[in-house]
């Protein structure tokens, strides 16, 4: 019952955030890629860059509007892994990962060249992959201590590069040569274009501010302003150094140099300015890597969390704060990737810029589908602080759809197949790790329903559905079901809904149990009668439905869906089949797809006596004390909240300032003020223990009812299965409740399209 240490600290404002984005975009890219941008389309270049700005402010749109929905560490791999589920979400989450790294990588190869070059006694490819590796070690460090001193670092880089830089277009305006602009577009059209690929790279800075949204603060307002801005100013300077730059030096003798920039400034500003350019490029090779190693970590974070990557990365370091385990993962990779520049040729550094390009080209599509995905579906908690306008939607989207594999067609063919090789690699990993690990969750079945289609909420008292097939145990359910409603009588009486249903064989035709089901719903009435007087006494409706059906389970879920229902409530004999650790057909179908609130009760006794609820950080720990509570309230007792704690190891004392017996009590204090618990309505109990679980199971044994919250997993075999609930249905004497929380359930691919189809 430890607390989560996964947490991100938001410690990014404006200034950081601006200087994350436009210090990757200004930076290096204005200083390495003039030279390969020149050599692919002339002067033409210049409009390169601003079809590049464009597919970039299309994608920052879409991207603010779902960054502003959901400000959390991740990205486009968090919003595509949220609506298109795993598959997508792997694709764009390891694209996104080694598209940062490519980009890391060339950003350094860059480095590397701005130190060797210039210097006429460092010649050779060797000393520049060595510099772009010396670079590399720095910027993993100073990620690993720290984003808050990696945010300052980069205010000082940026700051002075781009005054380095405006002071470059400022003097080299005046030393252009319109002769050096002809021909303007050498390579044609198709030439303008490829190089659109290549320079989009420059352009992955609005993204990288999505990245860290988790960190950002004020995340509505700062997320689409830093995006936007970032966009359009980096864009605009673009188009005018190239001009600058090609009007200076002619395009074809530009083309030839690993230091264009430098080149420029050797005719404008002489042998000081070279230096003042050197100098610049230096440090924006390492502003630029430093955003993109900072924010690669934290995508490989995000997907730790999800189960899409290793959990051992989904690990915050406990001085520092930060992934330092993904900081190195990147790190390592992308050494790797530098390392490679050794044996590949000339063209080493146009592929590392032209894969990153790729990747994100790739990532973006999915994010302009995301969109409109979101847009339909609509899920609950959803509620963006920018939306594009009407007029802007749906065209942003179908137009940078369209733009995205435009530029792509038009890529190396070597890129292109390194970039379906990395899906590929997804694809892979999805297949072998993800998908036999995760639930997959994904908002494209409602979005092919959409919400005009859909009913809107129900506005009914608050409704129980209690399934009823033991006569020895009913009783009691009805009578816990009681309890419960007579707590929400906000929007009218509460109504319980008691079902039987008799299962059918395959091969029996429904029609012929009807007489049957009469005669059951007969004798049942007796027991109904003394329910519906015990229901009147707590204020409560009853109903009660018998239904004939082939699958008890599945029955029982569309009757929770008709009804609309607000919380079920199953008895459950306590035990396991072995094979699969699951808690049977009835059960399995409604714990995993009921929409509401679900209790499960093995009542080994009939009398609820004392009761005790787990009061832990899970998702379901409210919940638990909430029927703890109403619970206790039958039988006229004080219900109490128990938290356990690990006894702090030698030496830890000191880094501890409240200690574990203050801690439990404020995570106790956290329960019930989440589950509506007054004080005085509870007696609270912290135990401090060397193991949490052992400590658990030796104090439970003082109640006669247990509740506790199931894992917060989404399969049903791993609900239970190893978990502490599973260790207290085996080890309690009495009886025990595991309860969890609503769900949002979303439709899948094939249930929206037989939807959509039936209408």
């Amino acid at each position: 019952m430890s607390a989560d240490d996964s947490e991100l600290a938001r410690n990014l404002g404006f200034v950081e955030a601006m200087t994350l984005g436009g210090g990757t975009m200004i930076g290096a890219g204005i200083f390495i890629l003039p030279g390969i941008a020149a050599e692919n389309a002339g002067p033409a270049s210049s409009v390169s860059f601003v079809i590049a700005g464009f597919v970039a402010l299309l994608a920052a749109l879409s991207i603010s509007e779902l960054a502003t929905g959901m400000p959390i560490a991740g990205g486009s791999y968090h919003y595509v892994n949220r609506a298109l589920g795993n598959l997508f979400g792997s694709i764009v989450g390891w694209g996104v990962w080694t598209g940062l790294m490519f980009a890391s990588a060339f950003y350094m190869v860059g480095f590397g060249q701005y130190i060797v070059e210039p210097i006429p006694f460092l010649d050779g490819r060797a000393l520049i992959i060595l510099f772009g590796l010396l670079g590399l070690v720095f910027l993993v460090g100073l990620n690993y201590v720290g984003t808050e001193e990696s945010g300052q670092f980069q205010n000082i880089m940026i700051g002075l590069e781009t005054v380095i830089i405006i002071i470059f277009v400022a003097v080299g305006v005046f030393y252009v040569d319109s002769g050096n602009l002809e021909p303007f577009a050498p390579t044609g059209p198709s030439g303008i274009i490829a190089t659109t690929g290549i320079v989009f790279v420059t352009f992955l800075g609005f993204e990288i501010i999505a990245t860290v949204a988790e960190e950002i603060k004020d995340p509505g307002r700062l997320i689409p302003l830093t995006m936007v801005l970032s966009v359009v100013s980096v864009t605009a300077l673009y188009a005018v150094v190239m001009i600058v730059s090609t009007g200076v030096v002619h395009y074809e003798i530009l083309g030839g140099s690993l230091v264009p920039v430098s080149d420029v400034a050797a005719v404008s500003m002489g042998s000081v300015g070279v230096i003042a350019i050197v100098s610049a490029a230096a440090v924006a090779a390492i502003s630029s890597s430093n955003s993109s190693i900072l924010s690669a970590a934290r995508v490989v974070f995000a997907m730790g969390r999800d189960g899409v990557m290793s959990h051992k990365l989904n690990k915050t370091h406990r001085r520092f704060r930060t992934p330092h385990r993904a900081v190195l993962a990147t790190g390592g990779v992308t050494t790797l990737l530098i390392i490679t520049g050794l044996w590949v040729g000339e063209a080493f550094i146009e592929y590392l810029a032209e894969v990153a390009s790729f990747s994100f080209l790739v990532s973006y599509a999915l994010i302009h589908v995301t969109v409109v995905v979101v847009r339909r579906a609509e899920p609950e908690n959803y509620e963006p602080d920018f939306e594009m306008p009407t007029p802007l939607y749906p065209a942003v989207p179908i137009v940078g759809v369209a733009l995205s594999f435009v530029v792509i067609s038009q890529m190396d063919t070597v890129v292109v197949l390194i970039g379906a090789g990395i899906i590929t690699l997804s694809l892979l990993w999805y297949a072998g790790y993800v998908r036999p690990r995760v639930d997959d969750d994904q908002l494209v079945g409602d979005a092919i329903v959409g919400t005009e289609d859909r009913a809107g909420e129900s506005t009914d008292a608050y409704r129980i559905v209690v399934p009823i097939a033991n006569p020895e145990t009913q009783s009691e359910l009805l009578r816990l079901a009681a309890a419960t409603a007579r707590t929400h009588t906000e929007a009218g009486t509460p109504e319980i809904v008691a079902v039987n249903v008799i299962r059918v064989p395959p091969q029996t035709a429904l029609e012929q149990n009807l007489q049957f089901e009469e005669e059951r719903v007969e004798r049942q009435r007796e027991l109904f009668g003394s329910a519906r007087e015990a229901a009147g006494e707590l204020n409560v409706n009853l109903r009660t439905r018998a239904i004939v059906g082939r699958d008890v389970g599945r029955t029982i879920l569309s009757v929770v869906e008709e009804e609309e229902a607000d919380h079920v409530l199953l008895g459950w004999h306590g035990k396991r089949r072995k094979r699969d650790y699951v808690f049977g057909s009835t059960v399995d179908p409604v714990i995993k797809d009921a929409p509401c609130e679900v209790t499960i009760v093995n009542l080994a006794d009939r009398e609820i006596g004392s009761t005790v609820a787990l009061a832990g950080p899970g998702p379901h720990a409210p919940i638990a004390a909430r029927r703890a509570y109403e619970y206790a309230s039958l039988q006229g007792t004080t219900p109490t909240l128990l938290n356990v704690q690990q006894t702090a190891e030698d030496g830890a004392e000191g880094d501890d300032p409240i200690g574990p017996q203050e801690r439990g009590q404020r995570m106790i204090e956290h329960v019930a003020e989440t589950a509506g618990l007054e004080d005085g309505t509870y007696e609270s109990k912290v135990i401090v223990g060397d193991d949490i679980e052992t400590a658990i199971l030796e104090h439970i044994d003082e109640y006669d009812t247990v509740c506790l919250g199931v894992s917060e997993k989404r399969s049903v075999s791993k609900i239970l299965w190893g978990s502490v609930a599973d260790r207290v249905v085996s080890r309690a004497d009495g009886n025990v409740a595991l309860v969890r929380g609503e769900y949002d359930i979303h439709r899948s691919v094939r249930e929206g399209i037989v939807e959509r189809l039936s209408r």
